[in-house]
C-alpha cells in the first residue's frame, strides 16, 4: 500500500498480536506443527541430488511428497504442450529500470478502489506473516530488507514463498473475471470487444504462470490449500459482481493491487542483494519458468525468476491503470492497436515504453 496513504496509528504491539493470532489459526487448522508449504520433490532432488540433510520447509520423507504438473497420462502421441501465450522478450535492462510506483487518487472511484486494497493486504500480510521494518521507505521508493524485525516479523524463504503462492492465487482472479463479463457483454450487445477480451485472458494467464512456477519449488499444505479455496471462493465472486457494476474502479483496484505487488517482489530481491536468504543465492529457477520467459543461460537464478516475474507485475500494473482511465464500453484496448504513428511512444504488449501509473485517454485514444 502506498506509504502517503497508509494508515500509521497501528501500534508495533497490535502487529505482533496479529502475528501470533496468524500463528495459532495455521496451528489449529493444521491440528499440528506442521508447515504451510513443503518443497517440492522434483525441483528438490535436482538442486540437492545428494542432499540428506533436513529440507528448508519441512522433515516430511521425499518418499511423501508429489510431483505437481507430472506429464500427461493417457496420451502417447503428446510430446509436450506448450503455453498459448507466448511471452514478450524482456532484457535485463528494461528489467532493472522496474521502479517502485503509485498512481494518486483522484476521485471518489479511486478512493473506493485504494481503500478495497487496503484491507485485502491487512488480510493478506496477517495471514502469510508478512511485514517489514520501515514501512515509511515507500515514500523515497527504498526496498529495505526485512530483517530488521526479529522473531515472527523476519521474513525467511519459507515465508517469502508462502507470501507469493497465496498473492498470484489470487492475482489471477481479476483478469479471468473481466475477461468473462466483457465476452458475455459483447455477446449480449452484439458487438465487438474491441481487444479487452484478449489483453485480460493473457494477464489471467501470466499469473497463474506465476502460481505454477513457485508450486513448482514448494508444495502448499493444508492450510494454505483452505485459505487459497476461502479466498478464491469469496474474492471471486465479490470482482464478478463489482465488475457488473462499475469495471472502472475494478481495473483502478487491480492497478493499486498490482503496485503492492511490485513493492513485494522489489522487497525480496532487495533480501537477496543484502545476503538475508541466503538458500536462494544459487538456487536455479525450475524449468517451466525457463521455457516461459526464455530464460537465457546464466540468468537462470532465483533473484532472475524475481525479476521477470516483477516486470510482469508493473506491466499489469499499467494495463489495469490505463484501462482505467478509458470509456468502458467504446473505447479500443491500446495494448493491441496499430497506431497512426508507430515512430511515437505508445502502449504495447511489451515493457519497453511502460508507464508505471498508466497512460492518459488523451495520449492512446
Amino acid at each position: 500500500m502506498p506509504a502517503s496513504t497508509r494508515p500509521t496509528a497501528i501500534s508495533m504491539s497490535t502487529w505482533k498480536t496479529a502475528g501470533r493470532l496468524s500463528q495459532s489459526i495455521q496451528l489449529a487448522l493444521n491440528g499440528s506443527t506442521a508447515p504451510l508449504i513443503k518443497p517440492c520433490a522434483n525441483h528438490v532432488l535436482q538442486q540437492h541430488p545428494a542432499s540428506t540433510r533436513r529440507r528448508q520447509f519441512t522433515s516430511t520423507p521425499r518418499t511423501h511428497l508429489k510431483e505437481y504438473f507430472p506429464p500427461p497420462a493417457n496420451a502417447p502421441n503428446i510430446k509436450l504442450t506448450g503455453p498459448a501465450w507466448h511471452h514478450p522478450v524482456y532484457t535485463e535492462e528494461q528489467m532493472n529500470a522496474i521502479t517502485v510506483a503509485h498512481r494518486e487518487t483522484k476521485n471518489w472511484a479511486d478512493w473506493v478502489a485504494l481503500a478495497m486494497v487496503r484491507l485485502l493486504r491487512f488480510g493478506m500480510d496477517t495471514a502469510t506473516g508478512y511485514s517489514h521494518a520501515k514501512e515509511a521507505v515507500k515514500r523515497a521508493g527504498d526496498p529495505t530488507p526485512t530483517a530488521e524485525k526479529p522473531g515472527w516479523f523476519t521474513m525467511t524463504e519459507r515465508k517469502w514463498l508462502v507470501r507469493f503462492l497465496f498473492l498470484e492465487s489470487v492475482a489471477g482472479v481479476p483478469g479471468m473475471v473481466g475477461a468473462s463479463v466483457r465476452h458475455l457483454h459483447s455477446l449480449r450487445r452484439l458487438k465487438r470487444d474491441n481487444g479487452w477480451i484478449e489483453t485480460l485472458l493473457e494477464e489471467a494467464y501470466n499469473e497463474r504462470m506465476h502460481l505454477l512456477t513457485f508450486m513448482k519449488m514448494a508444495e502448499p499444505g493444508r492450510f494454505m490449500k483452505l485459505m487459497i479455496l476461502g479466498a478464491q471462493g469469496v474474492f471471486y465472486n465479490g470482482m464478478f459482481f463489482s465488475y457488473l457494476v462499475s469495471p472502472r474502479i475494478c481495473h483502478r483496484f487491480v492497478g493499486y493491487l498490482e503496485e503492492e505487488a511490485v513493492l513485494t517482489y522489489t522487497r525480496a530481491i532487495a533480501d537477496i542483494d543484502a545476503g538475508r536468504l541466503p538458500k536462494w543465492n544459487k538456487l536455479e529457477a525450475p524449468e517451466i519458468a525457463i521455457r516461459y520467459w526464455n530464460m537465457p543461460e546464466g540468468y537462470r537464478t532465483m533473484r532472475d525468476l524475481l525479476l521477470y516475474i516483477r516486470a510482469d507485475e508493473a506491466k499489469h500494473r499499467e494495463v489495469n491503470h490505463t484501462l482505467g482511465n478509458l470509456e468502458q464500453k467504446d473505447d479500443p484496448n491500446p495494448f493491441v492497436s496499430e497506431y497512426e504513428d508507430p515512430s511515437k511512444p505508445h502502449p504495447s504488449k511489451g515493457i519497453e515504453n511502460i508507464k508505471p501509473t498508466g497512460w492518459k485517454r488523451e495520449e492512446v485514444v
